[in-house]
């Protein structure tokens, strides 16, 4: 099959395979009165179809314009170690959007943000512009990008450098089964471990092959990192305890890797339930966006009552941060990462990227 066919059959398949229920056909969990008052979903990873208010699309527009006005001549969103990454997740939130390379509103600039990640893959399999700081964190944000982008259009200029990419993040994965910053099996923390469980995640899903050992290390790893509390500390038994971005991280974790049941997710997920959008102070950390990119992730995979109160609470949130004179957002990096993450847990309804469904890499 020719890639314009794959790309228009990738197309095609956004309204069939991720469309959203209608409201008749979602049914509310039997015997449930709370499913029946606020309409909750039956099962995780289904939406109601009507989360996205048509003020909330009047914002996600105002922001999907916004990183298109802003992306640089070479594909884009930023320069140094951390560009491809912060271009990775600016690509996924246009094609959350409904975009790929060459389709859409927005399809041009998908692709040359796909160009520009694989002008930044080096022969190692690293994707990064330097090594000078944390290039693990890019590397895995970069190939989650790249994996979504091959599992939906099929490109061959992406599948080879994309299985380097995956190499390189089982090769670097350390005796705990972690990762950090460094492309060495040194150390590790959480922060940087879901980004490669993540990559892992997607890159198998577009039928790169993923060992099984790999994240059944990496899940063991999370799982070390869990407290007391349900909540996840930083590193791995040190002690440094809870906090809402991380833990996000490690319940998105769980998930990502095929756990899909147990009490460490469900404390996990009852951990996270006490910072709930305006219940809280989530600013406390520095990571507000990064926090809630994972926990909407979370939340929706594990559906019900936790989706049904957690996204509408995230959403409003949004729109009230939102800058009215840009369309983007900032607080946290550059106001383009943030921009994009918060366009990602805006559109986590529309379902069209397919890491977001099904078994994790190690299923």
């Amino acid at each position: 099959m020719t890639r314009r066919k794959l790309l228009a059959k990738s197309v095609a398949s956004l309204a069939t395979l991720y469309a959203l229920p209608t409201l008749a056909q979602e049914k509310p969990a039997a015997g449930s009165g709370t499913a029946k008052k606020i309409g909750i979903a039956a099962q995780p990873n289904q939406v109601r179809g009507d989360e996205i208010t048509p003020r909330a699309q009047a914002s996600i527009e105002k922001g999907l314009a916004f990183l298109a006005a802003h992306q640089a001549k070479n594909g884009s969103w930023s320069e140094g170690s951390s560009g491809a990454g912060i271009t990775g997740l600016a690509g996924l939130a246009l094609m959350s959007g409904g975009n790929l390379p060459g389709r859409g509103k927005y399809g041009d600039n998908v692709q040359r943000a796909v160009d520009y990640v694989l002008g930044a893959c080096q022969e190692s399999g690293l994707i990064a512009a330097d090594n000078s700081h944390g290039p693990m964190y890019g590397h895995g944000f970069a190939t989650l990008f790249l994996g979504e982008v091959y599992g939906m259009t099929g490109d061959d200029a992406v599948g080879p450098k994309l299985q380097k990419a995956v190499r390189l993040i089982q090769n670097v994965q350390n005796k705990e089964g972690g990762w950090r910053y460094q492309p060495q099996p040194f150390d590790a923390d959480i922060s940087v471990t879901i980004t490669e469980i993540m990559a892992l995640r997607a890159a198998r899903d577009a039928g790169i092959k993923v060992e099984k050992e790999v994240v059944d290390k990496a899940i063991g790893y999370v799982r070390k990192c869990q407290c007391a509390d349900g909540g996840f500390s930083y590193v791995a038994n040190q002690g440094t305890g809870s906090g809402f971005a991380r833990s996000a991280a490690g319940v998105a974790s769980l998930y990502y890797g095929g756990v899909f049941e147990g009490d460490d997710l469900k404390r996990g997920l009852n951990y996270l339930m006490q910072f709930v959008p305006n219940r809280g102070n989530v600013d406390s950390e520095g990571h507000y966006y990064y926090g809630h990119y994972y926990a909407v992730q979370a939340m929706f995979l594990a559906g019900g009552e936790y989706w049904a109160k957690w996204y509408p609470a995230i959403r409003d949130q949004l729109i009230a941060r939102q800058t009215p004179s840009t369309g983007g957002w900032s607080g946290d990096v550059t106001d383009e990462y943030a921009t994009a993450l918060a366009l990602i847990v805006l559109q986590m309804p529309h379902r069209y990227l397919p890491v977001f469904h099904g078994k994790g890499p190690g299923a």
